[in-house]
């Protein structure tokens, strides 16, 4: 069985999260979907649970943080090629999202960062395929 990553995300509108999820390409798993949460399927091992603040609060007995106020993590994706990044980076701006920092291209490796509606960081990359193997080439 392989292992699956599922990220919890604290929302404050879920319909208008779940319409910029899909706007990026994404689809929502309705078996995993109702009124305070929505399964965004982003591969077939990578999920975005969206949870309307009180019952992604449910989960934890910590203070739900305000990632419009300061960054909680960066979550990053990868993407198979330049274009790739600069099409879904490029949707969650027109989706309403916001540029997180400037894009950065280091050659073998290509970023893109975005804030979505509700401030979560994400980051979406291109690596070379032999980078991934060799390792950065040296400086």
């Amino acid at each position: 069985m392989s292992t699956s990553v599922f990220i919890n995300l604290p929302v404050t509108d879920l319909d208008a999260s779940k319409a910029f999820f899909t706007g990026l390409g994404y689809t929502i798993n309705e078996k995993f979907t109702d009124d305070t949460a929505a399964c965004v399927v982003i591969d077939d091992t990578v999920y975005a649970m969206l949870l309307t603040r009180p019952r992604f609060a449910g989960f934890t007995e910590r203070a739900v943080g305000d990632a419009q106020a300061a960054t909680t993590g960066i979550y990053a994706l990868s993407a198979e090629s330049r274009e790739e990044v600069d099409r879904l980076a490029d949707a969650a701006l027109a989706g309403g999202g916001s540029q997180a920092e400037e894009p950065s291209d280091l050659g073998f490796m290509y970023s893109r960062a975005f804030h979505d509606l509700d401030g979560h960081h994400w980051e979406v990359f291109w690596m070379d395929e032999q980078a991934q193997v060799d390792g950065p080439p040296s400086a």
